[in-house]
């Protein structure tokens, strides 16, 4: 039975020097989800504005069902994204935007009841409205992924803690580990040891880190897997970590072995990096 995962969050135009493409974190992860055979969905909000028009008719083109996008009267997001010499981006993310305002609905609610998984990221919380709308949707998740995401100066140690407390599987990169290393107090020496006390601390089934081109690791139920990642020529990082956690979900509730899966993960998040943008078309061959 095809399996169903909820995406809450953010999307956006990312507007580069040469021109924008859509994307946003979550957008970015549902999209993955929707290419890899799973029935994905999106709550989020854009503007009514014709750069929120022109997001839903991408998603349209991509043959991705919208009704779960709300329309409202702040701007639809956009972020402006520079990228260094070594390809790696930052974003400027301008606020207040669209998907700061998202609301409970009862077409929401109805959706995460059914779906086998809701993830959800710490950007999104960054005001009121949405936060709590994430906060009420929760507690109707079966399956909660968080993609920690953090974007300053958009989170608060207090704001993850809630977060992370309610996640059954965790998305990381080795950034984020060193902030969360230094603001909960952790005390371990390596990553396993830090990740091994994020998962018995906030009680998580399983912790993704991300750690660039050096591949990544996952643990479950304490035993901790690696894999060294693929080399690519890399175009820009945009989207590497969210095709890297959507390939992730897929391959897990397809039942793939955490080792497949996380090989799995790796290959499509090194194909995004070598390609411009957080949205390149693929399909299974990518996997080959």
């Amino acid at each position: 039975m095809k399996k169903t995962v909820i995406s809450i969050g953010e999307i956006l135009w990312d507007v580069f020097p040469e021109g924008k493409k859509a994307g946003g974190s979550s957008m970015n992860v549902a999209l993955n989800l929707h290419k890899q055979g799973i029935n994905s969905k999106l709550i989020s909000a854009v503007g009514d504005d014709e750069s929120g028009k022109e997001l839903i008719r991408f998603l349209n083109d991509q043959h991705f069902e919208s009704d779960l996008i709300q329309f409202n009267n702040l701007p639809t997001s956009t972020v402006e994204v520079k990228l260094d010499a070594q390809h790696q981006a930052t974003y400027t993310i301008v606020e207040p935007v669209a998907w700061d305002a998202i609301e409970l609905s009862e077409e929401a609610v109805a959706a995460v009841k059914d779906a086998d998984a809701l993830v959800y990221c710490s950007l999104t919380c960054r005001n009121e409205k949405s936060r709590n709308t994430i906060s009420s949707l929760l507690k109707h998740a079966k399956l909660k992924i968080f993609d920690i995401n953090l974007r300053s100066p958009f989170f608060t140690i207090e704001t993850l803690k809630v977060l992370l407390a309610e996640a059954d599987i965790l998305k990381v990169n080795e950034h984020e580990l060193v902030y969360l290393k230094h603001e909960l107090a952790l005390t371990g020496n390596t990553d396993e040891q830090l990740l091994k006390q994020l998962s018995h601390t906030f009680n998580i089934n399983i912790i993704c880190l991300t750690v660039g081109d050096k591949g990544a690791y996952v643990l479950q139920e304490n035993r901790l897997y690696h894999h060294k990642g693929y080399q690519v020529k890399v175009e820009d990082t945009v989207g590497a970590g969210d095709a890297f956690l959507g390939t992730f979900i897929a391959s897990y509730l397809k039942g793939y072995p955490i080792d497949t899966t996380l090989d799995r993960a790796c290959k499509i998040g090194a194909f995004v990096a070598s390609q411009p943008g957080a949205n390149p078309d693929y399909g299974d061959e990518v996997f080959s």
